[in-house]
């Protein structure tokens, strides 16, 4: 098997080797790779169900994790610590400064609560309308992003500052009996309250500010999307919901995010083509 003979011009047999099997499927192997990294039209019905499916897992995962409270306080304290060494260690002072403007920290308590998810559904439906193209990668970085946080909540229980005893944080919702926030008041049972580290509100309003800033079109749009994650930052302190240490977590997680996306496309989601063809 795998040989046949042929006659030269002196008259004797020479056997000749056939191409192997085995190289057909490599190149049947390769090909199909190849169509799975070639970005493809979305489509609509599998996304809704993705997107759905997805985040209930996410859910489910991450309040699955069980709530170590000691180790939890044990690595709050331990990341108080750090950041008085680091001299960053203002958080306090920015929840307090902040509190005191009942307007203004009535507005972060409802911004953590809903844009969250409002932006980042909007910022998927926007790529799905006007980058085809480029969705499948950048939705990539985002679940990326999101499935490695989950290792953090599970290895690195955290407590938020406002959860910390004699920190002296307000946790604002309370104070201001406000609606919406899984890890405050009445919604407090349904959530793990201590997986604070990495932040995903830094790690998913990053992803939609560098998304609208490397693919809008008008000046406005780029400077708002830079904006979106720099004032995320200043409502995660301000509600005493995170540390600074926490975003920096969101960020790393992101940047494996990127680094998935990098090596099963070949290149960054936003210079993949704008269209499909």
């Amino acid at each position: 098997m795998g040989e046949m003979t042929v006659t030269t011009l002196e008259g004797r047999q020479r056997p000749t080797t056939s191409p192997i099997a085995g190289e057909g499927d490599d190149r049947e192997g390769r090909n199909l790779l190849r169509r799975l990294r070639t970005p493809r039209r979305p489509r609509l019905w599998f996304e809704i169900l993705l997107i759905a499916v997805s985040y209930w897992t996410y859910s489910l995962i991450r309040n699955a994790v069980p709530e170590q409270k000691s180790e939890a306080l044990r690595n709050a304290d331990w990341i108080w610590d750090v950041e008085h060494t680091l001299g960053i260690a203002v958080e306090r002072s920015v929840n307090h400064a902040v509190d005191s403007v009942t307007w203004l920290i009535v507005g972060m308590n409802y911004y953590y609560a809903t844009l969250h998810f409002v932006v980042t559904l909007g910022v998927l439906v926007w790529l799905y309308r006007s980058h085809p193209g480029r969705y499948a990668a950048t939705r990539l970085v985002l679940f990326a992003t999101t499935a490695v946080a989950l290792l953090g909540y599970y290895l690195y229980p955290l407590a938020p500052p406002r959860l910390m005893p004699g920190g002296d944080f307000i946790d604002t919702v309370i104070v201001h009996n406000t609606w919406g926030s899984m890890a405050s008041g009445d919604l407090k049972s349904m959530s793990n309250q201590y997986a604070a580290m990495p932040s995903m509100h830094i790690g998913w309003s990053l992803w939609c500010g560098l998304t609208i800033f490397a693919l809008a079109s008008v000046p406005w749009a780029k400077v708002l999307g830079l904006l979106y994650p720099a004032a995320t930052l200043i409502v995660i302190v301000a509600t005493a919901n995170h540390f600074w240490l926490d975003a920096v977590g969101g960020m790393i997680c992101l940047a494996f995010g990127y680094a998935v996306a990098r090596l099963w496309y070949g290149r960054l989601p936003y210079t993949l083509p704008q269209q499909i063809p």
